[in-house]
C-alpha cells in the first residue's frame, strides 16, 4: 500500500459529525495523493466498546454493522476495517494499538475527533496519537460538529429517537433514521382489516422510534431497481389487541398487491404523526387508520420530505 489516509472511530449511526471526518478526509486524500488521490480507510470498533468496560450499560445502536459498513462507503471511505473489539483489545496501550492497527495502513495522515481515546484505561488521545506517528504520519483532530448550537452525538440522537423525535435525529443524522430487515408474517390482522402491512421485529440491540405512528418511506433492497413507497409506519406492541410482541409494521399507501414476505426492507422514518393509542375495537382502529394514511399522503408530497438517495 502506498499510503493512506485513516480515519478512526466507533461511528455509531455515522452520523453528521462522522461525515464531516470522512469529507475531510476526502478532501486531504486528493491534496496527498493527487490523481489518484490516497485510499481513505475507516477503521470502526465492533461491538460497541461498552460491551468490554460496562455491559450493563451497552447503548442501543442506530445501525447494525453492515449498515455502518455501507454508510461509511457511501459518505466517502474507500475501504472499512473493523476491529473486534475485546477485552484483549482493551487492554492494549496505545502504543501496541497504533503497531497493530494504524502501522499496517501506511498512513500518511490519520484524522480523528477531538473527544477520540485508545488504549488500556483511554491513556491515548489525539495528542498521543501525534506522538506516537512523529515522523511517519500527520494526525488531525477535529472539532465535534454542531446543529443549532447542539454537539452532534450518537446518544443525543438515540435520545430523540426514545421521544419519537425522528424529524431531530434526522437533523443530527443528515438523513432519515432507517430500520433494515428481512419482512416476516405477522398475525395478518392488518390485511383482514385492508391495510396489509410489512412486518419487521424490532432487534432488541437497535434503537428504535417510541412507540407510535410514523409518516416514512419504504424500500425494497433485494430486487434492483424496485420501488421506493410511501408508507404509515406502526412501532409498537398493537395494544388494541392486546399484543406483546414490540414491531415495526408498514402499511405502502394504496398498495394491496405487494408480496414483501422474505423480501430485506429499509424503512425510512420522516416524522411522528401520534403516539401509540388503544382503541375500543377495530372499527375505531380502522377510522384513524385512515386519518393515519391521509396525514401521511399530506406530509409526503412535501419534496422536504422525499426519501433518502
Amino acid at each position: 500500500m502506498a499510503g493512506s489516509v485513516v480515519v478512526i472511530g466507533t461511528f455509531d449511526g455515522v452520523h453528521r459529525g462522522h461525515q464531516a471526518l470522512l469529507e475531510h478526509a476526502r478532501a486531504r486524500a486528493a491534496a496527498l495523493g493527487g490523481a489518484p488521490p490516497l485510499p481513505v480507510i475507516a477503521v470502526t470498533l465492533w461491538p460497541h466498546p461498552m460491551t468490554v468496560f460496562a455491559p450493563d450499560r451497552v447503548p442501543r445502536l442506530l445501525t447494525t454493522l453492515d449498515d455502518r459498513i455501507e454508510l461509511l462507503k457511501r459518505y466517502g471511505a474507500t475501504q472499512v476495517r473493523v476491529v473486534q473489539f475485546n477485552g484483549e483489545v482493551a487492554a492494549w496501550s496505545p502504543t501496541r494499538f497504533v503497531r497493530r492497527i494504524i502501522d499496517p495502513l501506511d498512513p500518511r495522515l490519520v484524522i480523528v475527533g477531538t473527544n477520540f481515546t485508545f488504549g488500556k484505561g483511554a491513556a491515548g488521545n489525539p495528542r498521543t496519537l501525534a506522538e506516537l506517528g512523529a515522523g511517519r504520519y500527520e494526525t488531525s483532530a477535529l472539532e465535534l460538529v454542531g446543529v443549532g448550537g447542539v454537539d452532534i452525538s450518537s446518544s443525543r440522537i438515540r435520545t430523540a429517537l426514545a421521544d419519537g423525535d425522528v424529524t431531530g435525529a434526522a437533523q443530527h443524522l443528515g438523513r432519515w433514521f432507517s430500520l433494515t430487515g428481512v419482512v416476516v408474517v405477522g398475525d395478518q390482522r392488518g390485511r383482514r382489516l385492508g391495510f396489509p402491512t410489512a412486518n419487521l421485529p424490532v432487534p432488541a440491540e437497535l434503537a428504535t422510534p417510541g412507540d407510535g405512528v410514523y409518516a416514512g418511506w419504504l424500500r425494497r433492497l433485494d430486487e434492483p431497481g424496485a420501488g421506493i413507497w410511501p408508507a404509515a409506519v406502526s412501532v409498537g406492541t398493537n395494544p388494541t389487541f392486546d399484543g406483546v410482541e414490540r414491531r415495526v409494521e408498514s402499511y405502502v399507501l394504496d398498495r394491496t398487491d405487494l408480496e414483501l414476505y422474505g423480501a430485506r426492507i429499509r424503512v425510512e422514518f420522516v416524522t411522528q404523526l401520534r403516539g401509540q393509542l388503544r382503541f375500543n375495537g377495530a372499527g375505531e382502529l380502522v377510522a384513524q387508520m385512515r386519518r393515519d394514511v391521509e396525514q401521511t399522503r399530506r406530509l409526503l408530497s412535501d419534496s422536504s420530505n422525499a426519501p433518502t438517495a
